[in-house]
């Protein structure tokens, strides 16, 4: 199976439909939500931030990557830091970016 596949289909499945939940949820979520918010943006920017460091090594353009270290991580990491008083407008970016990371990927898996 090729790699390209199931990364699109984690950011499809996983990915997208955690963030579309979150953000339509917004502070209705269970609290454990928060603390997978705080891992799952951890794991983003120390994945993210070596994929930097390899791709920069080898002359290539990490752009991708630079989204999801200074949009995607902190974005994560400050609605898990601040739970329930976490403003609606952080909510609604994490939708837009559930729907942007639907669209995206399944835009190229379906046209691979």
């Amino acid at each position: 199976m090729d790699k390209n596949f199931l990364v699109h289909l984690f950011h499809i499945l996983i990915v997208g439909t955690l963030f579309l939940y979150v953000g339509i949820r917004q502070t209705n979520i269970p609290n454990f939500m928060y603390s997978v918010l705080i891992g799952f943006g951890m794991l983003v920017l120390l994945y993210h931030s070596f994929k930097i460091y390899k791709k920069l090594q080898e002359g290539s353009n990490p752009w991708i990557n630079y989204i999801h270290v200074f949009i995607v991580a902190p974005l994560l990491l400050y609605i898990g830091l601040n739970k329930k008083k976490t403003s609606r407008l952080y909510f609604e970016i994490l939708l837009m970016l559930g729907f942007a990371a639907i669209g995206y990927h399944g835009y190229y898996l379906v046209n691979k």
